[in-house]
């Protein structure tokens, strides 16, 4: 029963219980507040209908200006200004007081208490009794704006050959991990470095000391106490103690890592810009031809279809390459939440997705496709959430972070397995990856798995770092230098993504967010393993996707994500499957991935690549404000898909016929 609190909700509550604490209720309640306490059922429309509007106008600004549309209506001034009606409709101390109003009520039906409960612990997360403390949040509004709206026009690229060249980061990065020229990746990782002396000059300094004043104003010890005890329901101790243990259960393989790597390759192989490449560069560059760009959309179609996954009618706009301008991060927003209104109809998300890719670089399409199935998994996830309230199914907080990012990082984990690689992966003229190649990458990669691991930590040990840094000692060059400190403690020297190029630092919503991304980590170990179990397979399996919707996604935030893990795979999270595979020996691993691709390739009978993708959403391919494909126009999903492809291939007639 949704109306049932576990003792884990209850934790999860904690941030709205103290808020409750806090907040004064001497003033009086008017006649109409009087009125409404007679109709549950009209307020709880009220409040859904005006977030609704609210929260669209907030994502339709945040999607023109991250994606430098060219309608002069979406300015940062107008992005911030619609987040700040948004907010302060969240943090209604009214509203708080009529729900609560209402929780008192016997009288209600379990839709609408399960309602008025995720109405209280939103209002709660949101509400600041301090006039100081709103103050200093529209102060961090207005230097974040600016600072994003710096960084998006930041000339950024690496000097080549005696020439600057402009690439965004996504460009550096996947420069760097390909190209056999050691002053190339050493002038594309100086370029990433240069983020973080431009943000630092640009406001980040004087956004931390206002973050971190408006956390202390509310009562909490700083920004990231306060950001994780909103997001999650438990403060910064508790979430430190599992990342020590799991920081400290992998330090001694990171270590034996990092000196296999340099026994295998050099020293050198331990420098920042050369580990990428060295531990796979050659093996990326072969890969290629199997991820083609122009094919990545309709793989990722085919793929969740045969996993039975349904979007329930949403609408889905995606913005896959990379251009001047443009936001530099991939993300996944809803404009358009799902939710189930009081007349028993449904509507639908309408879902804005974006990615950085060069079609022409190499390793693009096995960049696209990952972002594809890791975004769209997020767009799954959110589409199906049926609950009576928007506020169910968006993205903050009380959502928590390790929750939303479960769904996405489980499937884009599968873009690594055997069988589906032997589905999926294939050239332009249909052959399949040889398991060969398969098992290159996986010897070339897998013994040093460990690394991606300390990298994801690294994020919030830095971001805990910054955050308790006394306001004295807040500077340029201390931040920069903390975060030196930071990858040399953590990943043992620095690293090839600078911890100062993460675009999540910067944005009040991702922000103190990446621990998410660990702890969800573990968790797809532990639902990988689950499955591995119950079914023995997981790609191309119908199963995983009803699976997933009744277990994962139908609930929203109604249920806290340490109880929906366990929940499924019958075992409180923990990051020993995760472990377990890190510690797996490479020929022990290549036997169970060749027998997957002898099972994918026996069951392989043709049908699946001529099969219809019905996905029940409406596509809309775009760059920017050119409309390139849409599956309403097109017919179907595999036409519009069609029609992309073409597009790609008349844009970058060199990357097409590679």
């Amino acid at each position: 029963r949704l109306v049932t609190l576990t003792f884990v909700e209850r934790c999860c509550t904690l941030a709205a219980v103290v808020s409750r604490q806090r907040i004064s209720m001497s003033t009086p309640p008017s006649p109409s507040y009087e009125a409404r306490l007679r109709n549950p059922a009209s307020f709880i429309e009220e409040v859904n209908t005006q977030y609704e509007g609210l929260h669209r106008a907030f994502e339709e600004q945040f999607w023109g200006t991250k994606m430098a549309l060219k309608d002069g209506s979406y300015t940062v001034d107008a992005l911030t200004k619609a987040k700040g009606e948004m907010e302060a409709f969240l943090a209604s101390k009214e509203k708080l007081a009529q729900t609560r109003g209402y929780l008192a009520r016997s009288d209600l039906s379990e839709a609408e208490r399960a309602t008025l409960a995720i109405f209280e612990r939103t209002f709660g997360c949101y509400i600041m009794e301090s006039e100081a403390a709103l103050a200093l949040r529209e102060k961090c509004t207005a230097i974040e704006g600016t600072l994003e709206d710096a960084r998006n026009k930041m000339r950024l690229g690496a000097v080549l050959d005696g020439a600057f060249v402009e690439l965004s980061s996504v460009g550096l990065r996947s420069k760097m991990r390909v190209d056999g020229s050691e002053a190339t990746r050493k002038a594309c990782w100086e370029g990433l470095r240069s983020i973080g002396e431009f943000v630092t000059a640009n406001g980040f300094v004087e956004l931390v000391r206002a973050r971190n004043a408006m956390a202390r104003e509310l009562g909490y010890e700083d920004f990231y106490d306060y950001k994780v005890t909103q997001a999650e329901g438990f403060g910064k101790g508790a979430l430190f103690g599992m990342l020590d243990t799991l920081e400290q259960g992998t330090r001694p393989l990171m270590e034996e890592a990092r000196a296999n790597l340099a026994a295998a390759k050099g020293e050198a192989a331990l420098l920042a810009y050369n580990s990428a490449y060295m531990m796979a560069g050659s093996v990326t560059q072969k890969l290629d031809p199997y991820f083609p760009f122009e094919h990545a959309v309709e793989q990722w179609g085919r793929s969740f279809a045969a996993l039975g996954i349904s979007y329930e009618g949403a609408s889905m706009r995606l913005d896959l390459l990379d251009r001047k301008g443009k936001y530099s991060n991939g993300f996944c927003h809803w404009p358009q939440p799902a939710w189930v209104k009081a007349d028993g109809s449904f509507q639908p998300t309408v879902t804005h997705f974006t990615s950085l890719a060069d079609p022409s670089a190499v390793g693009s399409g096995h960049t696209a496709l990952t972002t594809l199935m890791h975004e769209a998994g997020h767009a799954a996830h959110f589409a199906n959430i049926k609950m009576p309230s928007p506020l169910f199914s968006q993205e903050r907080a009380p959502t928590s972070v390790a929750y939303a990012e479960l769904q996405s990082m489980f499937l884009d984990s599968l873009v690594g397995d055997a069988a589906w690689r032997f589905q999926y992966a294939r050239d332009r003229e249909g052959s399949p990856l040889p398991f060969a190649l398969h098992e290159e990458d996986v010897r070339a990669k897998h013994p040093y798995e460990v690394f991606s691991l300390r990298a994801m930590l690294a994020v919030p040990y830095f971001e805990k770092a910054l955050y308790e840094l006394p306001d004295g000692e807040l500077s340029a060059a201390a931040i920069q230098a903390l975060a030196d400190e930071v990858e040399t403690r953590i990943q043992g020297g620095p690293g090839g993504r600078p911890l100062l190029s993460v675009p999540h630092l910067l944005s009040d919503e991702a922000s103190c967010y990446y621990h998410g991304y660990v702890l969800a980590e573990m968790a797809v170990h532990q639902t990988r393993a689950f499955f591995a179990a119950r079914d023995g397979v997981i790609v191309d399996n119908p199963r995983v996707g009803p699976t997933l919707r009744d277990a994962y996604w139908r609930p929203g935030n109604s249920e806290p994500f340490l109880g929906l893990v366990e929940r499924l795979t019958g075992k409180p999270l923990t990051g020993d499957s995760w472990v377990a595979t890190l510690q797996q020996p490479v020929d022990e691993l290549l036997e169970e991935e060749r027998a997957a691709y002898a099972a994918a390739a026996k069951a392989a009978n043709g049908a699946a690549a001529k099969a219809a993708v019905d996905l029940d959403m409406r596509v809309t391919l775009v760059d920017g404000d050119e409309v390139i494909a849409d599956t309403t126009e097109e017919g179907d999903f595999l036409a519009a898909c069609k029609k992309f492809e073409g597009h790609i291939r008349q844009r970058f007639p060199r990357a097409a016929a590679a």
